[in-house]
């Protein structure tokens, strides 16, 4: 048996929260987690919704009843079959809603914040790794870089990101030995971050997010 890949177009949606005017200061993008849909996400950040701000959320390519055949629908970005192919097609599907988004703003000075929620956070890493788009910050939300990570090969782009790590104290599935594992590669390989704890569970807490919207 041999396989045999082929490239073909998909219809992939992204949400937006704000509207596109010259008011326009910071731009986030922000990747949900596995079995999310990007509309519910988005509603995490209506209160970054000031004028200035807009909120683009793309959703993962792979969408799937949740339970059965006729419960809620969800997605996720990726499996491990086939996992390659999965990987190059959100990178060109986030290049793709960068470049419509961002082409579509006269302010070209905009801060680019990308936030990555849990199963996001490797997306968004591998994405801005790809090195096809410029960011300013990086935000790792209940999540961490990815095992595939080349922190030698990627430095240079890191390097030009502000990168938060943020995790709840009560997250179910970032143990506290989780935290400082990943903290000390992250040091180990000269990688700078914050590291932002809040009190909470895995999810995104409004008051910590506001907080860090003040820091960028």
């Amino acid at each position: 048996m041999q396989q045999k890949n082929i490239t073909v177009p998909k219809t992939a949606r992204y949400f937006i929260l704000g509207e596109r005017s010259e008011q326009i200061e910071q731009v986030w993008i922000v990747c949900h987690g596995y079995a999310q849909l990007a509309n519910y996400f988005l509603k995490n950040f209506e209160d970054l919704n000031d004028g200035k701000t807009l909120i683009i959320a793309p959703e993962g390519l792979h969408r799937f009843y949740w339970k059965g055949f006729s419960e809620k629908v969800v997605a996720s970005w990726m499996t491990k079959e086939d996992r390659e192919s999965d990987i190059a097609d959100y990178v060109n599907y986030l290049n793709l809603v960068y470049k419509e988004v961002l082409s579509g703003l006269k302010n070209k000075n905009v801060k680019v914040n990308v936030l990555g929620f849990s199963q996001g956070t490797a997306t968004v890493c591998r994405w801005l790794a790809n090195n096809k788009v410029k960011a300013d910050n990086l935000i790792l939300w209940a999540g961490a870089f990815p095992d595939d990570t080349n922190f030698k090969t990627d430095k240079a782009v890191l390097d030009k990101l502000k990168t938060f790590v943020v995790v709840g104290d009560a997250d179910e599935f970032i143990d506290e030995a989780g935290v400082e594992k990943h903290s000390s590669l992250l040091k180990e390989n000269n990688i700078k971050f914050e590291l932002i704890r809040f009190k909470g569970k895995h999810e995104i807490d409004n008051a910590t997010l506001l907080d860090l919207q003040k820091c960028l």
